[in-house]
């Protein structure tokens, strides 16, 4: 397993992220790695960005500390022993909109894409410069801030309806005809979200990369194709035949849905 690289020393550009992100709440963050070597080294790292650190060595030990402490953003490494990262994100993804960066060692596209595919924010290669990894956590977690300061559509506590659905724009639920509540990552609340607020008209891949992803660092085309596929799973709509989200060749995407406030 690969280790962060030795050269990140302070910076004042990422010093100056940390002050205006949150000057006065310190940033939690859940470390996910077998290697306590790794463990004491980021956490020792992280704490002179003001953050406060916890390790945990697999699956076990994550859900042991979530259940005693809430956390801001969850580093996971996709290499882990027994659970890997990916059955560990997914977990994570299907309960909460939790920031997840996963670590990776490989830097294959492969890898990048299965990662977004299962509702992680943003990934790192092993190894990576520790400076990288405090401006990735700084990006996620002002997409993530943004993401709850943005106005919604309605009124708030408004149910937004389409089909059989009804999104609540304040809670972030997405809730089915039987009422159950169907969770969405971050990424997936934002798409369907812009989808709703443009119905009817297609929507290019540049337009949903800039307002779903909500960020222009390390994305691709087909990152906004898996992340379309995840929304119609989630919405039970079959690309085939569908009834929500139509492709259009070669331009983009189209939500055909009637919306209600």
């Amino acid at each position: 397993m690969g280790a962060p690289s030795g050269r990140g020393s302070a910076a004042v550009p990422i010093r100056k992220l940390a002050m205006d992100l949150s000057p006065a709440l310190p940033i939690r963050l859940l470390i996910v790695d077998d290697d306590p070597q790794i463990r004491a080294m980021l956490a020792e790292y992280l704490a002179t960005f003001g953050m406060e650190a916890e390790g945990a060595e697999g699956g076990t030990a994550m859900r042991a500390a979530m259940s005693k402490q809430e956390y801001d953003l969850v580093i996971l490494d996709l290499s882990l022993p027994g659970e890997n990262g990916l059955t560990l994100c997914r977990e994570i993804r299907e309960s909460s909109n939790l920031p997840v960066i996963m670590l990776t060692a490989r830097a294959e596209l492969a890898d990048r894409v299965v990662g977004l595919e299962v509702g992680a924010d943003d990934y790192v290669t092993k190894p990576f410069e520790m400076r990288e990894l405090v401006a990735r956590i700084h990006t996620v977690l002002r997409r993530s801030r943004a993401d709850v300061r943005r106005p919604a559509p309605a009124a708030p506590g408004h149910e937004v309806r389409f089909a059989a659905w009804r999104l609540n724009t304040t809670l972030r639920q997405l809730v089915d005809a039987e009422d159950t509540v169907v969770p969405l990552s971050n990424a997936e609340f934002r798409l369907l979200l812009t989808f709703i607020e443009h119905p009817n008209r297609v929507l290019d891949r540049e337009m949903l990369i800039n307002t779903a992803r909500g960020r222009d660092l390390d994305v691709f085309d087909r990152s906004i194709d898996l992340l379309v596929s995840r929304l119609r799973q989630k919405l039970r709509d079959d690309p085939r035949d569908s009834a929500l989200i139509r492709t259009v060749r070669g331009e983009g995407y189209v939500f055909t849905g009637t919306v209600e406030h």
